[in-house]
């Protein structure tokens, strides 16, 4: 395959290839992170009253942020910040929303119930 594209394509267009640098293969994104606005930030840990980020990349969080799990966001919550302690960050939620695979009904179902469904 290598042999037909040199034969293709002009002289100058491979020396351009060669000469340019090699692409930076992405990683995809894994893990849980937090996001504020547009900037990302991955969470070390994290229980039912918070979580910790690395002192480095910590700002000072206060507000609405969103907990997510790759592209699945998995809950939203308000946050203050706590002290931090060594190397982390610990932010305390002040209340959270944990979100649901489908939104709730707004009436009341007739009985019986179909098998297999969610009540």
């Amino acid at each position: 395959m290598v042999e037909l594209e040199s034969d293709i394509l002009p002289q100058d267009v491979r020396d351009g290839l060669a000469a340019a640098p090699p692409r930076r293969v992405r990683r995809p994104v894994r893990g849980i992170r937090v996001r504020v606005g547009d900037i990302w930030y991955p969470i070390r840990a994290m229980d039912e009253t918070g979580f910790d980020l690395d002192v480095e990349f910590a700002p000072k969080l206060r507000g609405l942020v969103e907990i997510h799990d790759g592209g699945t966001l998995l809950r939203v919550g308000l946050v203050v910040a706590a002290e931090p302690s060594r190397n982390v960050m610990h932010y305390d939620f002040k209340r959270t929303t944990e979100m649901r695979a489908a939104p709730p009904r707004d009436y009341v179902r007739a009985e019986p119930w179909d098998a297999g469904e969610a009540r």
